[in-house]
């Protein structure tokens, strides 16, 4: 069975600004707020990437930081798949639970929640082709 690597942290955040400074300040990372159309969300980068935003050290991560709420209080890591639906056939029938159904976020691919058996919320991204981005 092909092994699906951990491509992507999330960590929920009341303040996205004190967070970022946190963050920034703290460790170096290069924080990016998102508009209300992407839900607020906030990328981290925390590594130095390619020019299609990939890492360009191997086993290195980015991340985000998504508006916490009472729903969802804990980080959780993104999880890439081939076939998203696929992969959401695979949760239930393992005794997971699908979050509602996948979201095309622009230019990164399908994703989707889930619970695991354990109670703990995850992700799985269905990347998009990679192409170029231009680099600042």
């Amino acid at each position: 069975m092909k092994m699906n690597p951990v491509v992507h942290f999330e960590m929920p955040a009341e303040d996205t600004k004190r967070m970022s400074d946190f963050y920034a300040k703290t460790f170096g990372w290069v924080l990016n707020q998102m508009g209300p159309e992407m839900g607020n969300y906030v990328t981290a980068m925390t590594s130095e990437c390619d020019g299609t935003g990939v890492p360009k050290e191997r086993g290195h991560i980015n991340g985000g930081f998504f508006q916490k709420n009472a729903d969802n209080t804990a980080p959780s890591i993104v999880i890439a798949v081939d076939d998203i639906q696929k992969h959401m056939e695979k949760v239930a029938d393992a005794g997971g639970i699908v979050i509602g159904e996948p979201v095309e976020i622009p230019g990164v691919g399908q994703y989707v929640s889930f619970t695991d058996t354990e109670g703990n919320r995850a992700s799985m991204l269905q990347p998009a082709p990679r192409t170029a981005v231009p680099q600042e």
